[in-house]
This record gives C-alpha cells, structure tokens and sequence, in this order.
C-alpha cells in the first residue's frame, strides 16, 4: 500500500543565511506541509536548493537565528559553493 502524502509528510526543508564574515546560520526549518512552503517560497525567489538528507537533519536540531556549529562547516560550505555556482550559471 502507497501513501500519497507520504513525501509530503516526509520532507525537511532548512533555509541558512550566510553574511561573511559571520557563520552562516538556520533561519527556517520545517516537516511536512511547511518544509514544502520553504521550498516554494526558495523557488518562487530564484533562491538555488541543494539535497542533502543527512546534513538536514543536523541542521534541523538548531535554534532558529543560530549560528551552525563548527563541526558541521565543511559540509556547508560544501552546500553554500554548489550553490553559489548553480546561481552564477542560472
């Protein structure tokens, strides 16, 4: 049996804000209905997304308007330069 809701109900969305020097940080997380309006609204602003489930997770244990802890600053800064050259050839 299939649940039509399932990837809906499923899907974790985290929105970071990067402001050099400062460490980016989460300002939105959301499951389910609300992760899919924060995925929306990125697409709806021209804003580039990436899928990382694992790195997610992480992320979506933080405060919002937090600062990402120092262990998880290669993985993002992974994320943040795929982004920045997925917007530069867009």
């Amino acid at each position: 049996m299939t649940d039509p809701d399932h990837a809906v109900r499923s899907t974790l969305a985290v929105a970071l804000q990067y402001d050099a020097p400062d460490a980016p940080k989460v300002i939105a997380v959301g499951r389910g209905l609300i992760g899919e309006k924060i995925i929306a609204t990125a697409r709806a602003h021209g804003v580039p997304l990436s899928e990382n489930a694992p790195l997610a997770e992480a992320l979506s244990t933080l405060e919002i308007d937090t600062e990402i802890p120092e262990q998880l600053y290669t993985a993002v800064a992974e994320i943040l330069a795929f982004l920045l050259k997925a917007s530069r050839s867009a």
